[in-house]
């Protein structure tokens, strides 16, 4: 069994509102919900000495964060780019620097707002790859110039292979909005029905509006990891950290935009990291309780439940069908509404359900949950978590 598995937990958790439009700035986003987490946690604000962002843009420095929450012992700071895919991999960071001494309480935020990916917006290393691979100067004279064009590509060769449906997709947002319905912070919070998602219009063949994420929110999500020595004396239950890891997968430059060109594209990196998580939990993936799964579009999550084992290889389509993911199936999943129901804060809002379900906090509990499986974005650098009670 790995040292690491239950050392540390994650004790604190906060969220802002997910607004439309609304304005804000990521600096007043990001310390909004830091301030919630730590005192979730039942912590008072000096007492964090490590901070982790997750950052493709402008959610704001550490320095400023510590000036303004008045830290003054910080001895832990470091950042994860990868865009979707390193939501997971701030929990790992924040982990093994209280494992090692390094930190006692470190929290993990992302801040994000839809002037992020406008032009002029500060950009780090997960941005910058395009520009220094050239990859645009060869995609966007022929049309493709949109995220969505690599994910409809993908599906369109998983539906060529496996024989997968736009109905089975559909599958996932109707059970993405029946959970959302349930959570009052929800921004799409009215159900829909299979045939409202067969009636919404084509974006890229074959992915319809309602296959595709909240894009244009904004909001900030933050937690609290400690060791789990540490937990026992806090505020609320912790959800022990049973694994973690991430990946730049078998083909690092090939992120979502050079993606298909892998050799296989209905294959993505999480393949790589789903036996490292699942043998550091020694667990399986039939253990595993509840699932908050990336989904920026319902091929994403169609494609990581294959790929984590809850099903063969082009066997998604099936398996999400006739309530299986919904709350009171066989695996649930996003009972939060994710991306598609909830808010797009880069699969952070995903790690919030994930503890909530550790805490029996949801808003669509699976009842005696022990385990939740969160895997981050693909394709490209991807990371996941098993968390438990």
């Amino acid at each position: 069994m790995s040292q690491f598995r239950n050392s540390c937990a994650i004790v604190g958790i906060g969220e802002t509102d997910y607004l439309v439009n609304s304005g804000r700035d990521p600096q007043t986003l990001a310390l909004e919900a830091i301030g919630k987490a730590i005192d979730d946690a039942g912590l008072r604000p000096d007492q964090i000495d490590g901070i982790v962002k997750s950052s493709i843009d402008a959610s704001t420095s550490d320095q400023m964060l510590a000036a303004n929450l008045g830290l003054t012992n910080v001895g832990y700071t470091s950042e994860v780019s990868s865009l979707g895919g390193g939501a997971c991999a701030t929990i790992a960071h924040a982990a093994m620097a209280v494992a090692s001494g390094l930190a006692n309480y470190v929290v993990c935020f992302r801040a994000f707002t839809p002037y992020d990916f406008v032009e002029g917006a500060k950009h780090n290393q997960s941005t910058l790859w395009a520009k220094q691979s050239g990859a645009g100067e060869f995609l966007r004279p022929f049309g493709w110039s949109a995220m969505i064009d690599g994910f409809a590509m993908h599906c369109q060769r998983h539906m060529h292979e496996y024989g997968t449906k736009s109905e089975q997709l559909g599958a996932i947002t109707v059970a993405a909005r029946k959970h959302a319905s349930a959570n009052p912070k929800a921004i799409r919070n009215t159900p829909i029905t299979l045939e409202d998602h067969q009636n919404s219009k084509l974006i890229t063949a074959p992915l319809r509006e309602l296959d595709c994420l909240i894009l244009n929110n904004d909001g900030a999500c933050a937690m609290v990891v400690t060791t789990a020595d540490r937990a026992r004396d806090l505020k609320q239950p912790p959800a022990k950290i049973m694994a973690a890891a991430q990946s730049l997968g078998a083909h690092p430059m090939a992120t979502w935009e050079m993606a298909s060109f892998k050799p296989n594209m209905t294959e993505s990196e999480a393949k790589e990291i789903a036996p490292r998580l699942f043998k550091m939990a020694d667990l399986k993936p039939s253990d595993i309780d509840v699932a908050q799964i990336y989904d920026c579009f319902t091929y994403t999550q169609l494609t990581l439940i294959e790929d984590y084992g809850f099903c063969e290889k082009g066997e998604g389509g099936a398996f999400v069908q006739d309530g299986r993911i919904e709350i009171g199936g066989e695996l649930p999943i996003n009972t939060h509404g994710g991306h598609l129901g909830e808010a797009y804060i880069h699969g952070f809002t995903h790690i919030i359900e994930g503890v909530k379900q550790m805490r029996g906090t949801s808003t669509c509990q699976v009842m005696d949950a022990e385990t939740t499986l969160i895997a981050s974005a693909v394709p490209g650098p991807t990371s996941g978590l098993i968390l438990g009670r």
